[in-house]
């Protein structure tokens, strides 16, 4: 963990768990985001997403495009659906995704995003996130998020026990979660310029 000033808060994220999904005539990775935190911040304390790469680029386009004056990390390179079944072209891209991700959670401006926040912590896809944090749904970012919680009640133990080989061979495909929900909007956290965060833990090798 890193240090920080606001004493006792953290925020912990893992990108985890790459799983190919078959969507029509096509395939994709997916991976795992767990975040565990006591920030006030975030509504949830625990949650687990997933989220394709393509997703990532969306976020980090709205993220950028809302604080112009940020510098946003950068993504791993994008790599071909055949190169990415490659174990170590497929851990790389994992480590990258959960730097990028800490990286973005260090910077207040934008934790005060309610977009990052319904990408984290609700399976709503591109679309829905942008119409619910621009408030065009029924739905505030509050319910949404709430209504994710109570229809995925599970967090990974930090301490369980790894798998035999933790980036599997990512052909054995698993049921995809759906991106959809009935949920409304979430404001984005206001943040102090004292407000910092922790983050911790990349997967290990």
């Amino acid at each position: 963990m890193l240090p920080r000033d606001h004493e006792g808060e953290t925020i912990s994220v893992w990108v985890r768990d790459p799983k190919v999904q078959k969507e029509d005539w096509h395939s994709y990775v997916d991976y795992e985001i767990c975040l565990h935190t006591n920030s006030m911040c975030f509504t949830l304390k625990t949650s687990c997403v997933r989220r394709r790469f393509r997703e990532f680029v969306w976020l980090r386009q709205k993220l950028q495009n809302n604080a112009v004056l940020t510098q946003l990390p950068e993504l791993p390179p994008r790599i071909p659906f055949f190169k990415i079944r490659n174990s170590q072209n497929l851990e790389q891209r994992v480590r990258g995704l959960q730097e990028f991700l800490n990286k973005v959670l260090h910077c207040p401006v934008l934790l005060s995003d309610s977009r990052l926040h319904l990408f984290l912590q609700t399976q709503l896809g591109t679309e829905e996130i942008d119409a619910c944090a621009s408030g065009k749904t029924e739905y505030s970012v509050f319910e949404a998020i709430h209504k994710f919680a109570n229809s995925n009640r599970r967090f990974p133990v930090e301490e369980e026990e790894e798998k035999t080989n933790h980036y599997s061979d990512p052909e054995s495909s698993s049921s995809k979660l759906g991106h959809k929900c009935d949920g409304h909007l979430l404001h984005g956290c206001n943040v102090d310029k004292d407000h910092e965060v922790w983050t911790t833990v990349l997967p290990p090798k």
